[in-house]
């Protein structure tokens, strides 16, 4: 089997397979050996962040000499960004030896009378024989949808788990208020393991610690009172922490988000909680975000010109925040994607009244889910008196918004990771960090 056979495959699951039950992973992963059983795992859940989060907890331990395995979704332009090793992709030659290990085992589960396991199910078993083939020390999961009935939440003993920024989001499936949606997430909170909650209203904490209490778990909360800002450029954020062992320690953070500084803490308070301290150095906070940038979240690819993937209603609120703060007086333009089940005229409406955008240009996504360009641009019509302008295609859009960008302006791109991944792909700045 080649590598582009490999991911057709995968491609094709969600086609002609459902959402299964956690059993059907148990015994998936028992046919592969239970790859999972000697590695240390911490395991991270939430709406928003959680990539960021998983990504600096990987990069810190990997700076403190452990071989660290990262699993994360969703990729932006390559299936393989999805398996990292000590920060680098899973090869396309590796990806293919251990997709057939698990394609016969997928095999095996089929004859026992389960069934043939989702997309994220397949990429998640894949993850940890690709780990295990590596013998690595730490791996970091960030669950897919959810947590309680998320494939990932097989892991019976993971070292750590954290809960990050909760909001609405897939409501479909998660619950109707934030509240439920939270109750969902901290279905990851194993007995006697330690859980590390981010900022959060207060309401979404309750629920979340009233899980921990029940399950003995100790709570690491984050507050916002844990840190100070220190200092502020549209290329990074200096801050000050109190750390374990060390006291006051300044963090530098080469993001221009200050929702950034909230996941590099959770992810500072997961590392200090494993690590002693001939292990847990200072060096290793800093370096350990220079260089992992974590791809999408409000991340500069050249001059004035910012990619962001928030595509929900905290997110958005968030990009809106950091992104008034980098253009202050300057006029902005926006290129915007959305997929369907998005609440998009919320995200427009919000956009536009705190963001001084004089141009707009709305493309179409290279996904079934796509919401229309002329629907968008009429939306955005309803809110703004700014030029809009709509496309068929993102690299066409890509073109026209930096016309109206041209030297003096400052052009955001919002509104979905799928259109994060294809601007990677047009203008050539993937990072294999």
């Amino acid at each position: 089997m080649t590598y582009q056979e490999a991911v057709n495959y995968i491609l094709e699951v969600p086609k002609f397979t459902k959402k299964n039950g956690l059993d059907n992973t148990r015994q998936l992963i028992k046919i592969l050996g239970n790859p999972e059983k000697n590695m240390k795992i911490i395991h991270v859940a939430g709406t928003n962040g959680k990539g960021s989060v998983c990504s600096f907890t990987a990069s810190m331990l990997t700076e403190a000499g452990y071989k660290t395995g990262l699993f994360t979704s969703p990729h932006l332009v390559k299936i393989n960004e999805r398996f990292k090793i000590d920060g680098q992709d899973i090869s396309d030659q590796e990806f293919t030896e251990v997709f057939e290990e698990v394609k016969k085992a997928i095999e095996t589960l089929l004859e026992q009378g389960y069934s043939h396991p989702t997309f994220f199910e397949l990429l998640f078993a894949l993850a940890l024989m690709y780990f295990q083939k590596h013998n690595v020390e730490y791996v970091v999961l960030e669950t897919g949808l959810g947590g309680r009935l998320d494939s990932t939440n097989v892991i019976e003993k993971p070292v750590i788990t954290a809960i990050t920024s909760i909001s609405l989001d897939h409501t479909q499936y998660l619950g109707n208020s934030i509240e439920e949606i939270a109750a969902e997430k901290a279905g990851i909170i194993k007995k006697n393991v330690p859980v590390v909650i981010g900022i959060n209203k207060e309401s979404v904490v309750q629920e979340i610690e009233q899980v921990a209490r029940e399950r003995s778990a100790e709570i690491l909360k984050i507050h916002k009172r844990d840190y100070k800002i220190c200092e502020k450029t549209n290329k990074h954020i200096d801050f000050s922490l109190n750390v374990k062992y060390y006291g006051n320690v300044r963090v530098f953070l080469p993001y221009s988000a200050f929702y950034q500084v909230e996941n590099a803490i959770v992810a500072i308070r997961i590392v200090e909680q494993l690590l002693e301290k001939d292990r847990f150095i200072p060096e290793i906070i800093n370096q350990g975000f220079q260089k992992r940038l974590w791809q999408g979240r409000m991340e500069q690819v050249m001059e004035d010109i910012y990619l962001d993937g928030a595509h929900n209603e905290d997110g958005i609120r968030a990009f809106i925040e950091t992104a008034a703060d980098i253009a202050k007086d300057r006029e902005c333009v926006l290129l915007f994607g959305a997929v369907k089940e998005k609440d998009y005229q919320e995200m427009i409406r919000e956009i536009v009244e705190k963001v001084r955008v004089s141009e707009i240009v709305v493309t179409e996504l290279n996904t079934e889910r796509t919401m229309k360009s002329e629907q968008l641009k009429e939306t955005f019509e309803q809110y703004t008196e700014a030029q809009v302008v709509n496309c068929n295609n993102t690299e066409i859009a890509w073109t026209k918004a930096l016309e109206f960008k041209g030297k003096e302006k400052v052009l955001f791109c919002a509104g979905s990771l799928y259109l994060v991944g294809e601007l990677k792909g047009i203008i050539g700045v993937v990072k294999n960090d």
